[in-house]
């Protein structure tokens, strides 16, 4: 038997593997007569074999040779071909193959994770052309191009480092808070335009706490006054919505730091627990009745909305000092009248602060595990005020019921 050893035969067969995968997808679509594209299933497979081959007995400049003369070929194919399709994929497609092939002898596990992802997206042409013509309107893909401008651009370029004049707290974790809202925001909108406001209308209300439970609360309020025979459904929206709460209060521990995430996450848990527990229930209550009718969601409703992320983020940097001047002054009483007062108008902005604060050493973990109790417990009277005040009795009461035990459930976890 020869030996081997010396030879990149799992970098040969990862690439001959890839090539025989993009080019069975390449084959498919290849069509046939004279109109048929150029390139196929053996082609894919010699190209992703070759940038193999010249990757592991040759010279680098080999390697680039091969490339330039896949290129060549490429390009002689493309203005050759007789075909109506104006469009380029086989070709460049082609040509990655190649570098695929190079890529499996340096790394084969990047390699064939290349190549498989080449082959899905290729396989993906009708989805993905229907997702961009039909399903994407122009004013979500600018909200999309914008939120990948924020994660991408902006948020790199905020300092990491603490500041004076923010009270020693690092800017950072707090712009990523502000990203993460966002990003909320555009799941919440990819939710209702997939399920739809009516059929999906408990998961709406759970996806929609994301953003905010007291306007979620108060928009289920207000149908449940003009739809009363559907109360239980719409309540069980509102109440998954503040399930959303306890979840976010773990989203954002888990972003500023483990530590915290560690002191919260039992609390948190149990109160998620009771608040699902709840809107369960309220589910079930109303599986018999039709979701309410209503307006479908405007394909232009907008995806983001950085007024209320700007909003978010003052008050997250007001919360912030105000919290860490109460601290400084009063000690950790300060620290908690400041987080009530706060949890009234909004239970997020307290969370990240007395989180940010933990993180900078200037706060202990139970005043840190009491602040966030406290700051969700304020929040949710304000919230029970709004539910009776849009929904009438019937539907506060039920909002009021799950948000004591959800409550209760956290604050009995945390002083166990």
């Amino acid at each position: 038997m020869p030996d081997l050893s010396g030879l990149p035969v799992l970098g040969l067969a990862v690439a001959l593997g890839c090539g025989l995968l993009i080019g069975l997808e390449r084959e498919r679509r290849k069509g046939e007569g004279p109109d048929r594209s150029a390139a196929g299933i053996r082609t894919f497979s010699v190209a992703a074999l070759a940038g193999a081959i010249a990757q592991s007995v040759g010279p680098p400049a080999l390697v680039v040779a091969g490339a330039l003369l896949v290129a060549a070929l490429t390009a002689i194919a493309y203005f050759k071909s007789r075909s109506r399709d104006p469009g380029m994929t086989t070709e460049l497609a082609l040509f990655a193959t190649y570098l695929v092939g190079v890529q499996s002898v340096i790394s084969p596990g990047l390699g064939a994770a290349c190549g498989a992802g080449l082959a899905a997206l290729l396989a993906a042409r009708s989805g993905l052309h229907r997702f961009a013509t039909r399903w994407l309107t122009e004013q979500e893909l600018r909200d999309g191009l914008m939120l990948a401008a924020l994660g991408l651009v902006v948020l790199p370029l905020i300092p990491n480092r603490p500041i004076e004049w923010l009270a020693g707290i690092n800017p950072r974790p707090l712009a990523a808070l502000v990203f993460l809202i966002l990003s909320l925001q555009a799941a919440g909108h990819v939710a209702l335009r997939w399920l739809g406001p009516e059929r999906g209308l408990v998961i709406t209300g759970f996806v929609s706490g994301f953003v905010s439970s007291t306007v979620t609360i108060a928009t289920f309020g207000r149908r449940v006054r003009a739809e009363p025979g559907h109360g239980a459904l719409l309540a069980a929206g509102g109440v998954l919505s503040t399930a959303a709460t306890w979840v976010q209060v773990m989203l954002m521990s888990a972003a500023l730091s483990r530590d915290a995430l560690r002191v919260l996450a039992p609390a948190a848990l149990a109160g998620l627990a009771a608040a699902l527990a709840s809107g369960a229930v309220l589910w079930l209550v109303a599986r018999r009745h039709p979701a309410p009718a209503g307006r479908e969601t405007p394909a232009d409703t907008r995806a983001l909305r950085p007024r209320e992320a700007l909003v978010v983020a003052v008050m997250l940097m007001g919360v912030t000092l105000l919290i860490s001047a109460a601290q400084t002054r009063f000690g950790a009483k300060g620290v908690l009248a400041s987080a009530a007062l706060a949890g009234l108008a909004d239970a997020h902005s307290p969370v990240a602060s007395l989180t940010a604060l933990r993180v900078g050493g200037q706060l202990a973990e139970r005043d840190l595990l009491l602040g966030v109790l406290i700051a969700v417990s304020a929040n949710s009277g304000t919230r029970t005020v709004v539910a009776f005040t849009t929904g009438g009795a019937r539907y506060g009461l039920r909002v009021a019921l799950a948000l004591v035990l959800g409550l209760a459930a956290a604050w009995f976890t945390a002083l166990w």
